[in-house]
Order: structure tokens, then sequence, then C-alpha cells
């Protein structure tokens, strides 16, 4: 018998914001932090339980307080008891009334619960001995299930359809996972779309892309209708007209806005419009979607919990859903908006732009691909070339693809020494930067 001892959180930052990298219509100058936690145990095996936040930057300090909150739900319990009963020990996270209130269930609490929910689900892969999505596509249809909790869903998805599901494709799983590991998984790019990158850099980035046997990349859209349709127009002329192009507007327009610039986008063949307005104004979503079809609307990274998952999917306010691995309340949750998508038919395509969200999120597909709707033909993955060589196992990505990581955990864990060097305010990295930087708030080591 083991017990959780410790639950340590650093603020770590990247400075992304001085090449651009990561700059959109709405975010011009992130910075790709992670509020990280690490779960240690009293067991004689090494095993850390490793996760994190995404963030862009300032207000990390924030997400970092909220996840050291959590440390008497987790700190001083048997390791064994949960781990064990991951759908318990979830609902006794979520379901903590006084945490609860400050979502419910959505916003700085709803994410940090999702952090130490996410270095649990690390910490029993590593004892597993399995990486994450082939641990997940090894359970049972009945343990799936009640990792999931289908309240306020019964509506769209019941447990007993749900273990339909999961019973139906039961058969069929070693032969997909064998499909999943020769074949890897679709990915498609968004490196050469950043907004801030220079006419140069994007027609040299598209060339990459090509190259490396992307079939699809991404652009970034939103500030200037005139230039956008000028990029994009550079784009398409770069990567010819089988490479598909998508558009990301991250969250930038109004609804009659939002019509007319996809308007000006259409010649040139958009393979979806993600995030074209507020991502909790679900019925804004379904008129831009129903006037600018057959566009597909893409959406899904910015949304707070099952529910809005459940009302995108019930309105036909998107044709892709874009999960993500550290927005909502961790593996249990997006288990749960997995499965809402594969009753309705809905393809998911994750969000992975941020530090080590390629990392993460590939494991949730990987797991759908083999044990839920085993689709490896319309799904893909976004894959972005920043800041991979910081995790202990960084995604292998290649020939446009995602590859099937073999080594044990969720992928979430990162370096000793890139987690010193970005620690922010006094890693050295950052350690240099001028008294009165607009980066420069208060944060700390929370032991």
């Amino acid at each position: 018998m083991s017990r959780i001892t410790g639950l340590r959180v650093r603020d770590v930052r990247f400075p992304t914001s001085r090449d651009h990298d990561g700059s959109d219509a709405m975010n011009p100058a992130p910075d790709y932090s992670a509020a990280y936690v690490e779960l240690t145990t009293d067991a004689l095996e090494p095993h850390v339980g490793a996760a994190f936040v995404f963030t862009i930057g300032r207000g990390n300090e924030v997400q970092e307080a909220a996840i050291a909150a959590l440390r008497d739900h987790v700190v001083g319990h048997s390791a064994e008891a949960l781990l064990a009963d991951m759908g318990a020990t979830w609902r006794s996270l979520v379901h903590d009334s006084q945490l609860r209130w400050l979502g419910p269930e959505k916003g700085v609490m709803h994410m940090a619960i999702g952090a130490v929910v996410n270095a649990l689900w690390d910490l029993k892969a590593k004892r597993a001995g399995q990486p994450l999505w082939a641990l997940l596509a090894e359970m049972t249809p009945e343990e799936l299930v009640d990792l999931v909790d289908f309240r306020y869903l019964t509506d769209a998805i019941t447990p007993e359809r749900a273990l339909q599901l999961l019973r139906d494709a039961e058969p069929l799983r070693a032969e997909r996972r064998r499909r999943l590991e020769a074949e890897g998984y679709p990915a498609y790019t968004t490196t050469p779309g950043w907004l801030g990158y220079d006419d140069d850099k994007l027609v040299r980035l598209c060339r990459e892309a090509v190259a490396d046997g992307f079939t699809q990349i991404k652009l970034k859209v939103g500030v200037d209708v005139d230039e956008d349709v000028r990029r994009t127009a550079l784009a398409r002329a770069t990567v010819g007209p089988d490479v598909r192009i998508a558009v990301d507007a991250n969250q930038r327009w109004d609804v009659d806005e939002a019509v007319a610039w996809v308007e000006r986008l259409r010649p040139f063949d958009i393979a979806w419009v993600e995030e074209p307005t507020s991502p909790d104004d679900v019925l804004a979503h379904a008129e831009i979607a129903r006037r600018i079809a057959p566009i597909p609307v893409a959406t899904g990274e910015h949304m707070a919990n099952r529910v809005v998952a459940k009302q995108l999917i019930q309105a036909n306010a998107m044709s892709v859903l874009q999960i993500d691995a550290t927005r909502v309340a961790g593996v249990n949750e997006n288990l749960a908006i997995l499965l809402l998508a594969a009753e309705h038919g809905v393809r998911v395509c994750p969000h992975a732009g941020g530090v080590g969200l390629c990392e993460a999120v590939q494991h949730l597909s990987m797991f759908d691909a083999v044990a839920l709707s085993g689709d490896l033909d319309t799904r893909c993955i976004e894959f972005v070339d920043h800041l991979h060589e910081h995790f202990v196992t960084p995604v292998d990505v290649h020939d446009g693809r995602y590859w099937p990581p073999t080594t044990p955990g969720a992928g979430t864990e990162m370096h000793a020494d890139s987690l010193d060097t970005h620690t922010y305010p006094d890693g050295p990295v950052w350690a240099a930067t001028a008294p009165g930087s607009p980066v420069r708030d208060t944060a700390r080591v929370v032991a």
C-alpha cells in the first residue's frame, strides 16, 4: 500500500512571443505556459504522476494556485484506492460543493481538477507499464462507462447506449490497433499559419509542410479581411489544390461579420472555419454553420465542459468537434465528449497547439481509434512544431502522421532541466527579463 505524499505545482513559461509563435487574431503575443503538477508517492517505485494546464502567460499563477488548492483531496490518500476507481476519484473532485461553486464545472478550478486527474492517469499508466492510450483501449466497456459522469447528458447519450457503443467496438479492437500501429494517426499542421509570420516564413513553412507529408494546414485569420484573402491566396498557390487549408478566427467575429468574412475566403476551398465566434455562444455557432454551409464549422478547444459539447452537437452548431486535453476536467470528461461524438456521428479533430498538448491529446484520439469510433480516415490531430524537446516522451510525428507512443504514461512529463530553466519568474530564461516588462508579474513554486 502506498500513499500520495506530495503535490508540487510550478509556473512554467516559454517566451514564444519573441518569435510570434502562437500569434493569432485574439492573442498577438502569447508565451506558451503550463501550470505543471507532479504527484509523488511513498512507493519504492520511482514513478511520478505529471500533468499540466496550458495557458499563454499572465494568469498562469492563478491556475497554479487553483491546482495547489486541491492538495488535500489527494495528498495522504491511498494511491491504490485513487487509481483503482478513477470514476469515483473524478467525482470526489468535481462534486466537491465548495470548489464546484467556483464554476460550476468550468473555468480555472475545473481545469485545475483536470490537471490533478490527468496526473493520476499518468501515474496509473506508468504503474501499468503502458502508454495511456493502450491502457484505456484495454479497459472493459463496463470499466470505461464507469469513468464517465452522465449527469446532464442523458438526453443525448445514456450509460446504456455508451456501453453498447463500446461493446460493439470491442471485437474490432485488435485489428484497429494493428492498423493504428502500421499507419499512424492523421495529423494536420498549424506551424505555417501564425498571424505574426511574414510572407517569406509563411511560404517556406507551407512548402516544408507539404514536403513533410501533411495534407492539411491551418491559417490564423480575423484581423484584416483583405490581408487574410491575400495570405490565403499565397498559401493556396504554395501548397497547390490537393492540400486542405483550414482557417481559425480564434473567437474574433460576430455572426454577420463571420459570414461575410468567410464568403471572401470561400474561393480558396476552405476545409473548415474554426472558432468563428464566442466559444460559449452555441446559437451563434449554429447560425454561422447554417449560413456558411457546406464549409464546416470547427470549435471546442475552449468549451468549458461536456455539457457545452452536448449542446454544440444537439444544435448542429459545428461539424468538427475539437477537444482539448487540459480545458475540461481531464481524461474522464474527454471520454464523455468522445462518447457523445461517437453517438451522434460527429468527427473529432483535437486542438493541440500549445506546449504539451500534442503529447497529451494523442492518447485520447488513439484510444478512440481503437476502442470507440475506429475512425482513421476523417479525423486528424493538430500538430505544431514547438517545444516538444522539453518532454520526456515527445510526440513522434512524421509523414504527416502521429505514431503511437510506446513509453508508459500519458506523455505529460517534462524534463527536470526544462522545468528549472523556464520556471517563472526566477528561472534563467526569465531572470534577465527587464523589470517593468508586460510579462513580469508575481509567481512562485508551490512545494
